[in-house]
């Protein structure tokens, strides 16, 4: 028996055709002479993802800006764990995880690869923590509401990194930064929430009206860009120490922890670029930032 039928028996066809698959994905996955920039996006509502908006549009125009990814890693907002996962299947499905929305959402499919070998690899870099290979979880609106209109053909794997939601904001910046060698190997990462987030003190009534914001979140908005754009991690990470007003724009920090994995990602010499930078329904803001 020859030695490649000697190894399609013992380890079986499908295997072979994993093993090949992973292959070929694994020699994609080279380092670039151009790492890929690193984004946080505020998503805000799910409509954003059927809706042309200047919200949106932004957000389709960003997908052709930058160099095409060979597969997206986003952190999402609202993936919340006791622990760290990614998730690892090859179809992920599409999650309508929300309420009270059009029939036109909920229709909405994304069916986008995933890409297990990556996740994979993805778990092994990170020593900080053990992190599981999920089957179960997909993408949320969190991701595939912002991916969607970057990336609307759905041909490029996207994974998701849940948020161990009982973890400080260090514990996140820290584990991010052992994914950075990712950047380099054509992998986009998207921090996906926002930076505030107050649904309990929306003015619905003012949702539609251009950039109304509360005075505490027009404050923090600022803050929150001066300390980007000073490269004040320290300050942002300690984010309620910024003003009393801290506790009103981040009453629970789901919306935001997915900042923490963009600005550990950044790079010395990086400056940050903003984009969607409004205060709306009063408490809310979409200010979303790129580096590289």
């Amino acid at each position: 028996m020859e030695r490649k039928d000697f190894i399609k028996t013992v380890i079986g066809v499908s295997a072979m055709s994993n093993l090949s698959s992973f292959k070929s994905f694994a020699s994609n996955l080279k380092e670039e002479d151009e790492k890929m920039p690193v984004l946080f996006v505020g998503h805000g509502s799910p409509m954003n993802a059927i809706e042309d908006n200047e919200f949106s549009e932004r957000w389709k125009k960003m997908g052709k800006e930058i160099q095409q990814p060979k597969a997206v890693l986003c952190i999402s907002a609202h993936w919340l764990t006791r622990d760290t996962q990614i998730t690892a299947m090859e179809h992920p499905k599409t999650i309508h995880d929300f309420g009270g929305f059009p029939k036109a959402l909920f229709d909405v499919e994304y069916p986008a690869p995933g890409q297990p070998e990556l996740a994979g690899e993805t778990a092994k870099m990170i020593s900080k923590t053990s992190v599981g290979l999920d089957h179960d979880w997909g993408l949320d609106h969190g991701t595939w509401s912002v991916v969607k209109q970057m990336y609307p053909d759905a041909k490029i794997p996207v994974l998701q990194l849940s948020i161990d939601y009982y973890k400080p904001a260090q514990y996140h910046y820290d584990l991010a930064k052992e994914i950075a060698a990712l950047r380099k190997k054509g992998v986009l990462i998207i921090g996906s929430g926002n930076m505030i987030h107050n649904l309990r003190m929306v003015d619905w009534q003012k949702l539609n009206e251009p950039e109304f914001g509360f005075d505490w979140a027009i404050e923090m908005n600022h803050l929150f860009k001066k300390n980007i754009t000073e490269g004040n991690h320290h300050a942002l990470i300690n984010y309620h120490k910024l003003s009393s007003s801290a506790k009103l724009a981040v009453p629970t920090p789901d919306h935001y922890f997915p900042l923490m994995y963009t600005l550990a990602l950044q790079e010395k010499n990086e400056e940050p670029v903003f984009f969607n930078d409004k205060v709306i329904g009063g408490s809310l803001n979409m200010t979303s930032v790129k580096f590289g």
